[in-house]
C-alpha cells in the first residue's frame, strides 16, 4: 500500500510537470547534485542512462532539481563509483553492482549472477518479486538506496582467439572475465584475468590473453575484437541480463522534497527501459556488420554450458553456506527464477522459438 501510494504521488508529480511545471517549482528549493558514472562516454548506450536520467528529473521539477553526470574517472574511477556515494563524495552514481563482488559476493544480485535472470525476469523479481526490498536491505548497511538503472539483456560470451569445441579447451585459456564468472570458470580450468575496457585489444592482439568478453555486439563493435580473435561465442550465461543501478546516498535522499523523491523514482524507471530498447533496436545491425568483417560466430557447445552451469551451482550453494547475507538474498531467488523459467516455457521461449525456427526457413 505504501508503495502504490508513492507511486501514485510520483505520477501526479510527473503530470503537474507537464501542465504546471512553474506552479511545482514555486516554493521548492533548488538543489545541484552530482552523479558519478562508472562507465565512459563511448559505452553511449550505457553512460546515456545517467543522461536520460538527470534530464527527466530536471522536467519533472521545473529545473528545480538538477543532477549534472560525471563519466568515470572524472570524479572518482569507474569501480570507485559506490564508494563515493557512500562516502558523501558525490550525492548519487550510476554503476553495475557486480563490480562490487570483491566486498561482498551478495553484490552481485543487483546486477547478474550466473544463468540468472533476463532482463524482464530481473525487472519483475524486482519490482514485483521481492527484490527492491531484499536488495534494499543489504544496500542499507552501506547507506545507500538502490534504484533500477537499465539492463543491457543477455551478453555475448565473448572473443576467442580460437575455437572452444569442448569443455576441455577452456583448460589454461586466459580470459578477461571477473566476478562471478571468473570463479565459476576457474573451476574448469580457465585462467581469469581482470583488465580494464582500454587494455583489452592490445592484450589479445599480443596473445597476452586469449579471450575476453565484454558486452554485446553494439559496444564490442567499437572496441574492434574481431581483428584479433574472430570466434565471437554466446551466450554470456553469467550475464544473461545484465541490470545496471542508480545509487543514492541515503541521507542525501532523505533530505529531498517528496515530490523531489518522486521524480528521482520515475526517471530511473524511463532511464531503466531505455537502455534496454536501446540495445535490442541496435544490437542487430551491430552483429550483422561483424559477421561481414568475417566474425564466426558460435554457440557454447553443450558439454560445455552443461559443466558451466554446475561449476555455477556448486559455487554459489558454496557462497550461500559461508555468507548469510549471500544466503539470504539466495533461497527466494532461487525460487523466484524457478517459478519464472516454468512459465516462460509455456508461452514466451515457445513463441520466441517458433519464429526463429520460422525465419531460418525462409517464411
Amino acid at each position: 500500500m505504501e508503495r502504490r501510494s508513492f507511486l501514485k504521488k510520483a505520477a501526479a508529480g510527473a503530470g503537474a510537470s507537464v501542465v504546471a511545471a512553474p506552479a511545482l517549482a514555486q516554493g521548492q528549493p533548488t538543489i545541484n547534485w552530482r552523479l558519478a558514472s562508472s562507465f565512459p562516454k563511448s559505452l553511449d548506450t550505457i553512460f546515456g542512462a545517467a543522461d536520460i536520467f538527470t534530464k527527466r528529473v530536471s522536467q519533472l521539477t521545473g529545473g528545480k532539481f538538477n543532477i549534472r553526470s560525471f563519466a568515470a574517472g572524472e570524479i572518482v574511477p569507474g569501480l570507485q563509483v559506490m564508494d563515493a556515494v557512500q562516502a558523501g563524495t558525490v550525492e548519487i552514481g550510476h554503476s553495475a553492482s557486480y563490480y562490487y563482488f570483491g566486498k561482498d559476493s551478495t553484490f552481485a544480485f543487483d546486477c547478474a549472477v550466473p544463468f540468472g535472470l533476463t532482463s524482464r525476469q530481473h525487472t519483475a523479481w524486482y519490482d514485483q518479486g521481492g527484490g527492491r526490498e531484499l536488495t534494499r536491505a543489504f544496500f542499507k548497511d552501506y547507506g545507500i538506496l538502490n534504484f533500477l538503472g537499465g539492463n543491457s539483456g543477455t551478453q555475448m560470451g565473448g572473443w576467442f582467439r580460437k575455437e572452444v569445441k569442448t569443455v576441455a579447451d577452456l583448460k589454461g585459456t586466459k580470459m578477461r572475465v571477473g566476478g562471478f564468472a571468473g570463479k565459476v570458470l576457474e573451476r574448469l580450468g580457465l585462467v581469469p584475468q581482470q583488465l580494464a575496457g582500454g587494455d583489452i585489444y592490445p592484450a589479445l592482439e599480443k596473445g597476452t590473453i586469449d579471450a575476453a568478453e565484454w558486452v554485446g555486439p553494439y559496444d564490442d563493435e567499437k572496441l574492434g575484437f574481431y581483428k584479433v580473435a574472430p570466434f565471437y561465442y554466446a551466450p554470456g550465461w553469467w550475464e544473461a541480463g545484465a541490470s545496471f543501478s542508480f545509487y543514492v546516498n541515503i541521507k542525501e535522499w532523505e533530505k529531498l522534497p517528496k515530490e523531489y523523491q518522486a521524480a528521482l523514482e520515475v526517471a530511473t524507471y524511463e532511464a531503466h527501459v531505455v537502455m534496454q530498447a536501446e540495445y535490442d533496436a541496435k544490437n542487430p545491425a551491430a552483429l550483422a556488420r561483424l559477421l561481414k568483417n568475417g566474425v564466426k560466430l558460435r554457440n557454447f557447445p553443450k558439454d560445455t554450458m552443461d559443466a558451466c552451469y554446475k561449476a555455477a551451482t556448486d559455487v554459489m550453494n558454496e557462497e550461500a553456506a559461508k555468507n548469510a547475507k549471500f544466503a539470504k538474498i539466495y533461497e527466494p531467488w532461487k525460487r523466484f527464477r524457478q517459478d519464472q523459467n516454468q512459465w516462460a516455457s509455456v508461452a514466451e521461449a515457445t513463441m520466441q522459438n517458433y519464429l526463429i525456427s520460422a525465419g531460418r526457413g525462409g517464411k
